[in-house]
């Protein structure tokens, strides 16, 4: 119901604009004046860009993909700019109204007409394309232009003074503001064009989504994510079940389905939880398809079939082992007790579980269980910027090295082997022997997660076979490739935990932005600090913050289970089927008796986050909002390596098999690093936009001054003193 609405919404504000564009080229033939202009242009003006307003309801509604709160804020620029014309007589006798209108008609008429022709084609027409996507870099600056012009006309006029300062404020807020848009869809422009242009396809191998529909060949990631999460709980809760087959908007309704899923599970005795995670792995496992040489069979079957393997590479390292465990924060490297009080000042902040505090002293206070000669790690996605892997070589690990076969990554890894006391351990696709020289072993190192999936599996079980393997999932992709190589990981693991002699543990970095058992006093302190948030914060709740406090679920054996809904809408229900899918996996895995260290990670500020603007504005405004703490990669890596070090080495330990837990979710609530998401008085999916203006506020902190300064000089030196 909603595409045939939304295309005449689109087609009805395109005529709009064309009217409007019509009117002010027959004008300007005319040699009308200005003012002349508005009194033929006022009123369709006005109602077509009143009619834009329903786009922010859309983007409410998630009708669109539109994010709300930045499209809220253009739409309403316009109407005041609207407001600001109608006012004032000087602006509607100034030649920049011809300017304002003129690039305001040009830009909507393609970009209305592109969206209307999005939703009944699937390749929009070039001419339209190109106009819809190129038009802005001449029409914004004009644009801008024009509606500072207008601005400038008014403020003279304004005899109110508060009305004259606020006016002035908004003029001055261009000066940030309109670079920065400019730059957002020249961003925006590059990714359309990317999207439009893909590089030439390649031949289907390795793990796929199946066909979902055999008339175009679709593989669709939406319908087999409904499918996942419904194939996981029709068993259990056959109504739910339904529900989420029946969804018509997954990509922005997904969250609430995979909280109600966790709801279920936390509801269950732990049998039911357990059939749970395992229906949804066996419905993944089933489903997905993989290809090779033409041939297609069902993921289970081609890890069973494939019987091929890899060489073996061994670089052992030169290195001095380190004795001290070092934690990275705010260019210092913490060690001994000055760390165990950085520690202990997160847990009494709030930004991570007493839990998981006390493992990492323990590591930091324990020598022995730092020396890692003894153990075994495999890395799936060895180089990935919040494994491991440079903390485990520092210590003389084992670590069996699993990455994409490229030469400039394993010139990378077996550097950084070969300058740690540590042992790395990799796939090759020749014999050891045949290969002379540092280019040539880069050339022959490394696999494919998704094209080599039985290969590698298979490489594992002959690798130390009498050794136990910590085995740990961090190849990290975006989009439907993220599904991919996660279910590529967990086939291996499975492959694994099934095949290998000695014991397995698995290891995962659990994300803050999922809904998780959390503990009872995490749940507390989040309601206290709703209760006790700042005014500001308060006041933000009428624009869409939101409360972190949920019920308890009262689970089959009577105890109450606290959930926390970190999700965030925008990283999509791909993300979400991921993370889930290593959720399930963890709990079959230690009901099979095998050990896994599964730990909330923190919000980190990677490179290639923070490469994004809007990332990097949000994260620089988070600690606002306590107790939210954004980490650097560098840290993130020694807090969780500490974790997982002490997940292996502790025989009392949560991941242990051999500790009982109250539920299956107990696994997840204990590790948390989760830098305030658990405790925050508000929810990390609502707080996120408020954070990134914040933060752009901080980035542009010397205009803000100048715009301060200003204002305080029109205090000293009001208006009507210049005249």
């Amino acid at each position: 119901m909603s595409k045939p609405y939304l295309l005449l919404f689109n087609l009805v504000s395109c005529v709009g604009w064309a009217y409007v564009f019509y009117l002010t080229v027959l004008s300007i033939l005319a040699g009308h004046s200005a003012a002349a202009f508005f009194s033929v242009v006022a009123t369709p003006l006005t109602i077509v860009q009143s009619l834009a307003f329903l786009e922010v309801v859309h983007a409410k509604l998630r009708l669109v993909g539109s994010p709300f709160f930045p499209t809220l804020l253009q739409v309403s620029s316009r109407l005041f700019l609207l407001f600001v014309t109608w006012q004032s007589v000087a602006s509607q006798a100034h030649w920049s109204l011809y300017l304002m209108v003129g690039s305001w008609s040009l830009v909507e008429i393609p970009r209305y007409l592109f969206y209307a022709l999005n939703l009944v084609t699937a390749k929009v027409f070039y001419p339209v394309f190109y106009l819809r996507y190129s038009l802005f870099l001449v029409l914004y600056p004009t644009g801008i232009t024009g509606e500072a012009l207008q601005i400038i006309n008014y403020l003279w006029t304004i005899k109110n003074l508060l009305g004259f300062y606020l006016l002035f404020f908004i003029l001055v807020a261009y000066l940030p503001g309109g670079p920065f848009m400019y730059f957002h869809m020249i961003g925006q422009r590059k990714r359309a064009t990317a999207a439009r242009n893909p590089p030439p396809s390649r031949p289907l191998e390795g793990i796929e989504f199946p066909i979902t529909d055999p008339k175009t060949q679709e593989r669709s990631t939406t319908v087999i994510g409904k499918a996942a999460f419904a194939a996981a709980l029709k068993d259990v809760a056959p109504e739910k079940a339904r529900q989420v087959e029946a969804e018509k908007n997954w990509r922005f309704r997904y969250n609430r389905h995979v909280l109600e899923h966790s709801r279920e599970c936390a509801r269950a005795d732990t049998k039911t939880c357990i059939q749970i995670a395992q229906n949804g792995l066996d419905y993944l496992h089933n489903t997905f398809e993989f290809i090779r040489d033409g041939e297609t069979m069902k993921l289970a079957a081609a890890m069973k079939h494939f019987k091929g393997s890899f060489h073996t590479g061994v670089e052992e390292g030169k290195g001095q082992r380190k004795t001290d465990y070092a934690i990275p924060y705010k260019d210092r490297d913490l060690t001994g007790q000055e760390a165990v009080d950085q520690v202990n000042k997160w847990v009494k902040y709030g930004t991570i579980e007493p839990e998981a505090g006390q493992a990492i002293i323990d590591v930091l206070q324990n020598k022995k269980w730092t020396d890692l000669s003894d153990q075994y790690f495999v890395l799936l996605g060895a180089g990935s910027a919040m494994g491991p892997l440079l903390v485990l070589l520092d210590l003389g690990a084992n670590v069996i090295a699993i990455d994409l076969n490229r030469p400039g990554i394993w010139e990378r890894l077996i550097g950084l082997a070969r300058k740690s006391p540590g042992k790395m351990i990799f796939p090759l696709s020749s014999p050891r022997e045949e290969i002379h020289n540092d280019k040539e072993l880069f050339e022959a190192a490394g696999c494919n997660l998704f094209t080599q999936t039985p290969e590698i599996a298979n490489w594992l079980l002959t690798i130390e076979p009498e050794k136990p393997l910590v085995v740990g999932g961090y190849a990290y992709l975006d989009g439907a490739l993220h599904v991919k190589v996660a279910l590529a990981m967990d086939a291996i693991m499975q492959a694994v935990c099934e095949k290998r002699p000695q014991p397995v543990t698995l290891a995962f970095l659990c994300t803050p932005t999922d809904v998780h058992m959390i503990p009872a006093a995490a749940a507390a302190d989040a309601k206290k600090n709703f209760q006790s948030m700042p005014a500001w914060q308060k006041l933000l709740l009428k624009f869409g913050l939101k409360k972190n406090v949920l019920e308890p679920i009262k689970s089959a054996a009577g105890i109450d289970i606290n959930l926390v809904d970190g999700l965030v809408v925008d990283q999509g229900p791909n993300y979400a089927l991921a993370k889930r899918m290593q959720h399930w996996r963890a709990i079959v895995a230690r009901t099979s008796r095998h050990a896994v260290s599964t730990n909330i990670a923190p919000s980190t500020a990677t490179r290639s986050v923070v490469h994004n603007a809007q990332f990097a504005a949000a994260y620089a405004g988070m600690h606002f909002f306590k107790p939210m703490e954004v980490m650097y990669q560098e840290t993130s890596n020694a807090v969780m390596a500490a974790i997982l070090i002490h997940d292996v080495r502790n025989p009392k330990g949560v991941a242990q098999p051999a500790t009982p837990l109250s539920h299956p979710l107990e696994l997840f609530a204990s590790g948390g690093f989760h830098g305030g998401v658990w405790r925050c008085g508000s929810t990390i999916g609502s707080l996120g936009v408020f954070a990134a203006i914040i933060g752009y506020a901080k980035m542009y902190k010397h205009v803000l001054l100048a715009v301060v300064a200003s204002i305080g000089v029109l205090f000293a030196y009001p208006p009507h003193t210049w005249r």
